[in-house]
């Protein structure tokens, strides 16, 4: 797996190479596009192979993304202390539309979009055996991104209302033939969902229970549930994390500091960015970490309320330690190791709450949920259980793994002083974007 791995950032190279001066190119992100033959099954593979080395970029899922959400989240439980720039304006909620995070964020999801959409372009070069799993692979890469860009630069889905509000792109279909092309503009946050719902229903269709590193069908389906979270449709996401759950493919494992630093796949781990030393280091550890486990100088600092949220006894605070004269989170102390995305334990919690809020038992009680989760962490059962113990169980075991801003937004929770839909807490489209699309500049998102 790890070799595989390894493979990618070298055919990446090849394929689409990069330079310093990326930010001075002014045309349209969504039209830049690939150079490789498409007139075969070998080449589309590549490309595939391609859409995963981009998806690892640090600047998304080799961590910023996950990062961006914590800083964009932080109330009082964590601080930025780091020199740059453009991590401290997410954490002050004061985002230039220049700024260099949200901008790399942008432009490095939507390269991944691109190739996903080149592959999706030519899946029929692909043999008709792998042609299912080479396709729900695409669509799931792609689908996660989307579903991420909303959640960033737009303002939260409201279930049961028309959700009208300006989403992102969606960019459908490779980028030198892109059926957006500059002037298109921004699809709705409703248009946005229900592609990538769609789209992950049709992956985990296609994608095989077993795929290695690889999004599988478990992962697509996992996805759905959290998407279905996020938009507040309750039945259809407990039903998706029941269906992970009694797939028997993931394991919780019996020690929860196992589930992380880890140099593969954990079989708690759902889906995660594989990391090698052959790419840039994970930027969770780059930022969370401190220079003895390879991270810079402690950037960010877990504060005492949150550490005050967990139960004496409660193994988590163990994985909390003391480095560079603060506390930092020990989940990230591995440059190398994987990045997880998407955890079993997330999928019980889902169930636990889903099931709570519309009186249901599907697969199991919302008591037994919480208490398989509860109990790991070294506490003894609780006999009763509420929403407000579930949601609080949900931010201790997912704490600093990228929910924050998210969670705090589905919750209608305040961030500090701010509202859940303050413009402050929703990222701008970039500068340059506005700066290539008058359209665009015409859909800028409030505030900015």
């Amino acid at each position: 797996m790890k070799l595989r791995h390894i493979i990618f950032s070298a055919i990446m190279l090849l394929i689409f190479p990069v330079s310093c001066d990326k930010m001075l190119d002014l045309a349209p992100h969504q039209n830049v596009s690939g150079t490789i033959s498409l007139g075969s099954d070998q080449g589309v593979r590549k490309v595939l192979i391609g859409a995963y080395a981009r998806f690892a970029g640090p600047s998304i899922y080799g961590g910023c993304i996950l990062r961006n959400s914590e800083l964009l989240g932080a109330g009082d439980e964590c601080r930025w202390t780091g020199v740059f720039t453009g991590p401290r304006q997410i954490f002050m909620k004061q985002i230039d539309p220049a700024n260099e995070d949200i901008t790399s964020q942008w432009l490095d999801s939507y390269e991944v979009v691109s190739i996903a959409n080149t592959v999706l372009s030519a899946i029929d070069m692909v043999n008709e055996t792998d042609r299912d799993r080479v396709e729900g692979e695409a669509l799931f890469l792609r689908s996660l991104i989307f579903f991420d860009l909303v959640r960033f630069y737009a303002q939260q889905y409201r279930y049961g209302e028309l959700n009208s509000q300006y989403g992102i792109p969606l960019v459908l279909t490779p980028a030198s033939r892109s059926e957006k092309p500059a002037g298109k503009g921004r699809d709705s946050v409703e248009d946005v969902y229900d592609r990538v719902i769609a789209d992950l229903q049709e992956a985990a269709l296609k994608l095989p229970n077993e795929n290695g590193a690889y999004a599988s069908s478990g992962a697509a389906t996992a996805l759905l549930a959290r998407v279905y979270l996020q938009k507040g449709d309750y039945l259809n996401a407990g039903n998706a994390a029941n269906e992970v759950i009694l797939s028997g493919k993931y394991e919780l494992l019996s020690d929860f500091k196992d589930a992380f630093n880890n140099d593969e796949n954990s079989p708690e781990d759902i889906f995660a960015t594989q990391i090698t030393p052959q790419d840039q280091r994970s930027s969770m550890t780059e930022f969370f970490s401190v220079p003895e486990y390879g991270g810079r100088d402690g950037d960010i600092e877990i504060l005492e309320r949150h550490l005050s949220l967990y139960s004496p006894g409660d193994r988590r605070l163990s994985l909390f330690f003391q480095g560079n004269g603060a506390m930092r989170t020990g989940k990230w102390n591995n440059p190398y190791g994987v990045v997880s995305l998407i955890r079993l334990a997330e999928m019980y919690l889902i169930r636990a709450e889903c099931n709570f809020r519309l009186g249901t038992n599907l697969g199991d009680t919302p008591l037994n949920d919480y208490n398989v989760i509860h109990t790991r962490a070294g506490l003894s059962p609780a006999h009763s259980v509420t929403l407000d113990d579930i949601l609080l169980e949900r931010r201790l075991e997912l704490a600093f793994e990228g929910f924050r801003i998210h969670d705090q937004r589905r919750l209608h929770q305040e961030v500090g002083t701010l509202p859940f839909d303050a413009p402050a807490l929703v990222f701008p489209v970039p500068a340059r974007e506005i700066s290539a699309d008058p359209v665009l500049a015409g859909q800028q998102n409030e505030g900015y």
